[in-house]
């Protein structure tokens, strides 16, 4: 569910026509409703009733920081993989201790920033980063709290590109070698042991894989704890796909997920941790967008908009539908012929979709292109110099701009001439 719905024959966000955000921002721009996040927030938190939890959002999927505010108001912590997504939820005001940082790739300096703000966890994924947290909590004597990331060679059956759970993905240490790591983890000056981590991937449709990484998860902690380790924390990552609405994909419900988290490791005495993104953020917004043209080709017609592949990537890279609607309802009984939506990027790549049924529109026309909050403005480029693009927030009838457009000349001005070019 989520809250863009037409009214009187025009599309809404709550109760904010999107022509008016139109007309007042210019388009392509994204739009998020406060509704709606809070929504997707409230039901996975409920869906783990019962169990000590923190819903920590992944910052990646959406991180602007007036929607990191927004949830955290709510109660959520937040999952950051980069020193720059840490400060994005510190801004936000999220308090250290509600942040956990994941990411394969952490540097010493995001070691340190971390840890200068009291984070709650480190999710380590592999021993020469154990070490190397090691060595900086010692310098600036501190103690990192930690839970290893395991890879239980579980295949989430999702798009190769978001699989992360697989003994061949990059992702976390196997699960066989677990009890090792602990051990090298509890004698580290600076380490401290709080928990294990896992996360096998993205857009999971079926409950399946979850239920086999769970319980290999829960005879780990068994183990772990039998060899003296305190574990009393159990973070089991994200995962959970969302509908994209016209998709033939059909996720199970968070409530049937929490049901799994329940049978597997919510008997254990421990606190889940659960990260979602996209649950959360992905009906959660839009991108709008102006038909520019209207082009007849051989076989069909082509919808050019002014949105491109730069400011909503994951039709070009992962083949990824999103629902594509009139932001002016269609009449009844208006034509349905098929189109393909494209952008003005000089790629092949640069489309929406292919052969997509929509009504008749002409240029100066408003489409949305749904299921757009999450991996949508974050993974947006300035390819062909294109300006980044507004992004709005909408609680009820009100709307704000939350990142404007840049200028041209402020993207040029970042860069420099070298004096010896004259």
């Amino acid at each position: 569910m989520d809250h863009f719905d037409y009214r009187d024959g025009a599309l809404h966000a709550e109760d904010v026509p999107l022509a008016e955000i139109a007309a007042a921002v210019g388009t392509p721009c994204y739009v998020y409703s406060c509704a709606t996040l809070e929504r997707h927030f409230r039901v996975m938190d409920e869906a783990l009733a019962g169990m000590p939890h923190v819903v920590c959002f992944a910052v990646k999927a959406l991180s602007n920081v007036a929607v990191l505010r927004f949830l955290a108001r709510l109660g959520a912590g937040m999952d950051v993989v980069s020193e720059g997504e840490l400060r994005r939820a510190l801004a936000a005001g999220v308090p250290g201790a509600k942040i956990v940082f994941a990411g394969v790739g952490k540097t010493g300096a995001e070691m340190a920033a971390a840890l200068q703000a009291g984070v709650g966890q480190f999710n380590v994924e592999s021993e020469p980063e154990l070490e190397r947290l090691s060595e900086v909590a010692v310098s600036m004597g501190a103690q990192a709290p930690v839970a290893v990331r395991v890879n239980p060679d579980v295949d989430a059956k999702t798009h190769a590109k978001i699989s992360t759970g697989k003994a061949e993905d990059k992702f976390g240490v196997p699960i066989s070698r677990a009890p090792e790591v602990y051990a090298r983890a509890a004698a580290l000056p600076g380490i401290r042991v709080v928990g294990v981590d896992v996360h096998i991937g993205s857009q999971l449709t079926a409950l399946e894989p979850f239920e086999q990484a769970f319980s290999r998860v829960a005879a780990l902690v068994g183990a772990l704890r039998e060899a003296g380790h305190d574990i009393a924390r159990i973070d089991v990552g994200g995962g959970l796909g969302v509908p994209y609405v016209r998709s033939n994909e059909a996720p199970p419900l968070p409530f049937d997920y929490g049901a799994v988290v329940r049978r597997t490791v919510g008997g254990l005495g421990a606190e889940i941790v659960v990260e979602p993104g996209r649950l959360i953020a992905a009906n959660a917004g839009v991108l709008l967008a102006s038909v520019i043209y209207r082009k007849r080709g051989e076989a069909r017609d082509f919808l050019i908009l002014d949105a491109a592949m730069n400011d909503l990537i994951r039709p070009a890279m992962y083949d990824a539908h999103h629902d594509i609607v009139a932001v002016r309802e269609p009449e009844a009984g208006a034509a349905i012929l098929p189109a393909d939506i494209v952008g003005p990027v000089c790629e092949s790549g640069d489309a929406f979709a292919k052969a997509r049924p929509m009504p008749p529109l002409a240029a100066g026309e408003l489409v949305a292109i749904r299921s757009a909050g999450a991996y949508g403005a974050v993974m947006s480029s300035e390819y062909n110099t294109r300006p980044l693009v507004p992004e709005v927030l909408v609680s009820k009838d009100r709307f704000d701009v939350v990142r404007r457009r840049p200028t041209y000349a402020e993207m040029i001005e970042r860069e420099r001439i070298p004096d010896w070019l004259g």
